[in-house]
């Protein structure tokens, strides 16, 4: 819309004569200015007067530029005259004293004109943009407290897991042998959901996570938390997609469960891998597949209980995730996530 409304005045200006001009800007409901082929400004019209307070003799030339913020002379003045040394449009932000006093943002839009292939100079149109402004610096100021407040939160978690997994450590060595397996998998639990978190707090943008990159780094994370090299992750398939914290989330800990279930059904000489395949095409839902296993399926572990299941209906249900199968090669684990912005394979 900007556009056209600069296309318009340039046509006008070029075919009517510079009075003429003149007595139709100022019926012109926006500000607007024209300047000569060495830019100084030949005029204003009476809605830049109005919100200048200045008289149009006190504009004209570059008297104007001392309605200019001190901060923005030096941007406005360089942006200026590489546009005329090109004689091409220019669009920039500044601000302009307001005949209040007040400084004021302004979206200043500018194009050349020319008479018979003769470059004559520009014309401008100037709008208020101050309120859009504020929303931005708003926006950016709440977005900087957001993360603030994000990185205490993590924190203080971080501090009281690693409190949880030291009690359940003394508490597990002074279990009766036979209770000391489930403490271990309770330690290892709580530790999965730390590092969880960890990796959460770590993506490049909180508010809509990689998918791909997250797994991809809880993977080398999970490989590395318990007896490192026993486990093996591997993230595979096509695409990826952008989602909400909650559902990286949800699948950061269903990922976990599937380790820590195949950690705790096999013994500790056994190599267990988890492989996660993503299907994530345009137009469909984002699905992911998981399979675990060790390399000597009938050895098993100290007797613990088996939770893994309810774990996992629990965090895809917190998630709107759609879940279904074990994650055996026999019975795959397939998850479908809810509505997330897809991207293709690089």
């Amino acid at each position: 819309m900007a556009a056209e409304t600069e296309s318009t005045e340039a046509s006008i200006a070029e075919a009517v004569p510079c009075d003429e001009f003149r007595r139709f800007a100022d019926f012109v409901p926006l500000m607007m200015w024209r300047s000569d082929i060495e830019g100084a400004a030949v005029h204003h019209n009476e809605c830049w007067l109005d919100f200048t307070g200045r008289s149009r003799e006190d504009e004209l030339g570059h008297g104007w530029r001392r309605g200019l913020h001190p901060d923005d002379f030096d941007r406005h003045a360089a942006l200026v005259q590489e546009a005329f040394a090109s004689r091409s449009p220019y669009s920039i932000e500044f601000r302009l004293r307001r005949h209040d006093g007040a400084y004021r943002w302004l979206l200043n839009n500018a194009r050349p004109l020319t008479e018979n292939g003769t470059f004559q100079g520009y014309l401008g149109s100037c709008f208020d943009i101050t309120d859009r402004k504020r929303a931005e610096e708003h926006a950016e100021h709440a977005l900087v407290e957001k993360e603030a407040l994000l990185a205490e939160v993590y924190h203080r978690v971080r501090n009281n897991l690693q409190v949880m997994v030291s009690l359940i450590g003394l508490y597990g060595r002074a279990a009766p042998p036979p209770c000391r397996g489930s403490f271990e998998a309770l330690g290892q639990r709580v530790r999965a959901i730390a590092l969880v978190q960890q990796h959460l707090h770590e993506a490049p943008h909180i508010a809509s996570i990689d998918l791909r990159d997250y797994l991809h780094r809880l993977a080398s994370g999970l490989g590395q938390l318990r007896r490192a090299g026993r486990i093996s992750v591997a993230v595979g398939g096509s695409g990826t997609s952008l989602v909400e914290p909650r559902t990286a989330n949800a699948l950061g800990m269903i990922v976990a469960e599937v380790v820590a279930e195949c950690l705790d059904a096999t013994a500790d000489s056994v190599s267990c891998t988890i492989a996660i395949t993503i299907d994530a095409q345009a137009g469909a839902p984002v699905r992911l597949t998981i399979v675990s296993g060790g390399d000597q399926p009938g050895a098993h572990a100290t007797d613990v209980p088996n939770l893994g299941p309810r774990l996992v209906a629990a965090y895809a249900a917190q998630a709107e995730i759609a879940v279904r199968g074990t994650g055996t090669q026999a019975d795959p684990m397939e998850l479908q996530l809810p509505e997330a912005l897809v991207h293709p394979s690089e």
